[in-house]
């Protein structure tokens, strides 16, 4: 078999190491002691990338605990399910069958949050939104803008780089029928709050794309130290939601300024801009075309201060 086509190894063998349950997501690893002459000893140059060193490898952790967990019965028994009886299409393959993490770097000034891998789309591969028609039409418009390398995206050894962006979902699993439940979603929570307190840092906005992601990414903002205003904004595909920031070495991450701008002390404000999920039944219809997409994207990348 081609090694794209077993991109973690088993589909059905997570590693007995990681913990099972998503109510004990991984915490970012303590910096190393000082030395006997002080932090200050070190330049700047040097905290820096051992905080990035550090952040990094939190966020890895924290992927491989993702890829591991088993809370929710219904969804683990669909995706093994899927992962064993496959679809014809795609006989050859050995399903990833597992929670999907996410995908991107871990210095990200973007973020964006779908809504549940799809069956034989993340699922069968191991990444967010790669191996289906949803994923072909988020790539391809990542591309468009200049935030990816390449406009596809088939398998986790394909080449495929975002370029100060990552992609993630509310729920790491894909549903039955796409549609994981109230319930499911509230559990898979903390894997979320965890990684945007990861990402806190540098996150400056994001993406939501579809009703139910927005619904289910706002509270996530608020546990992860962003105070989202009340009630909370409407779902809208254009909407712009101003959240401000956490005060703090690790909700300011430096001198930055008020939402999209830069240069004053403060916390650090997030950008949260809705969407159009980049369904079938979206992309197909009409309702989310090309050029709608490729609009909220480079509106979200200029706020993030991406090129």
């Amino acid at each position: 078999m081609d090694a794209s086509k077993a991109p973690h190894g088993s589909a059905l063998s997570p590693d007995p190491a990681i913990p099972t349950t998503a109510t004990d997501p991984t915490t970012p690893a303590a910096p190393a002691s000082a030395s006997p002459s002080g932090p200050a000893a070190h330049p700047p140059e040097a905290c820096a990338s051992a905080s990035a060193s550090a952040s990094a490898s939190a966020l890895d952790m924290l992927d491989r605990r993702v890829g591991g967990c088993r809370a929710c019965p219904r969804l683990v028994a669909w995706r093994e399910e899927v992962a064993r009886t496959k679809r014809a299409a795609f006989a050859d393959w050995t399903y990833w069958g597992r929670p999907v993490p996410g995908f991107g770097p871990p210095d990200a000034r973007l973020l964006i949050v779908g809504l549940a891998p799809a069956a034989h789309g993340g699922n069968r591969t191991g990444r967010m939104f790669t191996g289906g028609r949803s994923g072909d039409v988020l790539y391809q418009a990542l591309y468009d803008v200049g935030l990816a390398s390449q406009p596809t995206a088939v398998s986790v050894d394909d080449g495929l780089e975002l370029y100060g962006v990552r992609i993630t979902s509310p729920v790491h699993c894909a549903p039955p029928a796409n549609k994981p439940t109230p319930g499911e979603r509230d559990t898979c929570r903390p894997w979320l709050v965890q990684e945007l307190k990861l990402l806190r840092p540098t996150l400056r906005a994001v993406v939501v794309l579809g009703a139910f992601g927005w619904q289910a990414a706002l509270p996530a903002f608020a546990e992860a130290g962003w105070t989202v205003p009340r009630p909370r904004p409407a779902f809208g595909h254009g909407a712009r939601v101003p959240l401000v920031g956490p005060e703090g070495p690790d909700g300011t991450g430096g001198p930055v300024g008020p939402v999209g701008t830069g240069g004053t002390e403060g916390p650090v404000g997030l950008d949260v801009f809705g969407c159009f999920h980049v369904s079938q039944r979206n992309t197909f219809t009409g309702r989310l075309t090309p050029e709608m997409l490729r609009d909220v994207l480079r509106t979200a990348a200029g706020a993030a201060g991406l090129p």
